[in-house]
């Protein structure tokens, strides 16, 4: 158990494929899938595959900022919320980097302009890597971690 990575119930992450230097997830042990805000959604075709571009804001409380994505797209799911919603959702796959560390993950798009964090980062990607002390926050290196 000892080398897998140590977590708060809030950490900062990277995701480099889709050049997002720093965002703060909330870790969510609850939630199967990991999720990303993203509050414009577009799927378009590239090289004959099914690709989605999409715009976040990746900083907390600052929708000055927006950042354009693009990835491949997995597969479409219907995921239901914390409150029993149920949404159809672009499920991408991109690499998720934390604390030095580096490994694919899925995750799904979602408008989370309400929510507090603009990520929450799911069982399914921490599986066997992660280990979350919910008593703490921001325990990975941040310096490892851009």
């Amino acid at each position: 158990m000892t080398d897998k990575i140590i977590v708060g119930w809030r950490e900062s992450l990277s995701l480099p494929e889709l050049g997002i230097k720093l965002i703060k997830a909330k870790v969510d042990t609850g939630a199967k899938t990991s999720c990303l805000h993203a509050f414009k959604v577009e799927p378009f075709t590239k090289d004959g595959e099914d690709w989605v571009r999409f715009w976040i804001h990746p900083e907390k409380r600052n929708n000055d900022f927006v950042q354009i994505c693009e990835a491949p797209i997995v597969d479409r799911r219907k995921v239901k919320s914390s409150s029993g919603q149920e949404e159809l959702r672009y499920v991408i796959k991109t690499t998720i980097r934390i604390s030095g560390q580096e490994w694919p993950v899925e995750i799904t798009l979602s408008n989370r302009e309400t929510m507090v964090f603009r990520m929450l980062l799911g069982r399914t990607a921490m599986q066997d890597r992660i280990v979350v002390d919910p008593s703490s926050s921001y325990l990975v290196d941040f310096e490892e971690t851009v």
